[in-house]
């Protein structure tokens, strides 16, 4: 018999398992709203022959004794537990379905660790981000859909844009101070965290702006964010947003796993009050542009040498989740995840349909505590925020939401 096929940890792994937290499971839920109901034996079989198509997925973290030095995934040629089940319909099922996307992340004991839970007409992948981040299993979920309806699900060209001599960010505030945190609102006693999702209007961009959707979203999380902590009474000090950016081709060759890398846009606080809305918009631009042009690690150069096998991985757990600790005043102040146009129709077919709505949300563990999460599907914003429990209550969120969306609207500048 052969031995299952072992890989070694990579390093957003590796950093996201020594610091793991059952209160706050370190979920990615994604939930496709299409406009006919599936047939449960068919969605089945399409959903297991993607797995074998993208066999990556197919893994389990390996078991290993108490000194060993690294984590390992371990291939399976099948999956351990059956992936997809059906939930029985009412007036709470679909709350009920993004409750648990939040609070149970499938094992990572278990090949694989996601699970599609279908409600009705709406399909909810819950991700264990420690194995997998959202844009890889889209892709898995675009191969189902085409093995379940037979039509082409194969991505929308990116959009070209002209390229741009690199550049360092201009004007960019110091980043040496901590950054701003999200101001507390009103905590929710139960662990976890909450979410609220909604459509909206795509931004009016003018032809020929220098700007991008995903610089008028970043404008609009950092005005939002500098009101609300007005409103709460903190004090005014420099915003910073990790933005995840992702270069994997969006094909059946794309990697499957934890691919993206994070990069950190900063605000001054003299920007965010009273701003010229063009002259920050074209700013935002430029520093996205040339963060994301800058060579760097997924995680940084220190979490490189975090994870280099020097130790055994118990000892260097305990030194992460120290250093993660003593590190919490520097982390940015929230996270925007863009994940932009859906580049796959996700047609499922006559009956099914193609998708008309996508959410995705990422994991809002403290000291961040609110994360943003935005895609675009059928000319329509859908706009997930996911907040810690500990730090915001559902009204707040409610809140947010509504400034979100007149900013928004604020960065509709006319040339």
């Amino acid at each position: 018999m052969t031995a299952p096929v072992r890989i070694p940890f990579p390093v957003v792994d590796e950093v996201s398992r020594h610091c793991l937290q059952e209160e706050e499971p370190e979920t990615v839920h994604i939930e496709v709203h299409l406009p006919g109901p599936v047939d449960q034996m068919r969605l089945r079989k399409a959903f297991t022959e993607a797995l074998h198509r993208h066999p990556r997925i197919l893994m389990r973290e390996a078991r290993g004794p108490w000194y060993r030095r690294r984590y390992e995934w371990e291939l399976t040629p099948e999956p351990d537990v059956e992936v997809v089940t059906f939930a029985p319909p009412g007036p709470r099922a679909l709350q009920d379905a993004r409750t648990r996307a939040l609070t149970e992340a499938p094992p990572l004991s278990v090949s694989p660790p996601i699970r599609l839970e279908v409600v009705d007409s709406v399909l909810f992948l819950t991700i264990n981000h420690t194995a997998l981040d959202g844009p890889a299993c889209l892709r898995v979920l675009a191969t189902a859909a085409e093995l379940y309806g037979g039509r082409d699900n194969a991505p929308a060209a990116p959009p070209v844009r002209p390229a741009e001599p690199r550049q360092d960010p201009p004007d960019t505030p110091t980043t040496w101070s901590p950054p701003a945190r999200v101001a507390p609102g009103t905590p929710d006693p139960s662990p976890g965290n909450g979410m609220l999702v909604t459509e909206l209007p795509l931004p009016h961009r003018p032809k020929g702006s220098p700007y991008t959707v995903n610089d008028q979203l970043m404008v609009t999380t950092a005005l939002t964010i500098a009101h609300w902590n007005r409103e709460h009474g903190a004090r005014p000090r420099p915003l910073r947003i990790t933005m995840p950016v992702d270069d994997r081709p969006r094909d059946t060759t794309m990697p499957i796993g934890n691919g993206t890398r994070l990069v950190e846009v900063p605000f001054a606080p003299a920007e965010l009050d009273h701003p010229d809305m063009s002259a920050l918009l074209r700013r935002t631009a430029e520093r996205t542009r040339a963060l994301k042009a800058l060579p760097r690690p997924q995680l940084g150069h220190g979490a490189a040498l975090l994870t280099a096998p020097w130790a055994p991985v118990a000892a260097r757990a305990a030194l992460t989740r120290t250093l993660r600790r003593a590190a919490a005043p520097w982390t940015s102040t929230t996270l925007l995840s863009n994940i932009g146009r859906i580049p796959y129709p996700l047609d499922f077919g006559e009956e099914a349909g193609r998708a008309h709505a996508v959410w995705f949300s990422a994991p809002a563990r403290m000291p961040r505590g609110l994360t943003v999460t935005t895609a675009s599907t059928a000319g329509r914003l859908h706009l997930a925020l996911r907040w810690s429990r500990a730090l915001l209550s559902h009204g707040d969120g409610a809140h947010l939401r509504d400034l979100f969306e007149h900013y928004l609207h604020t960065t509709e500048v006319t040339p």
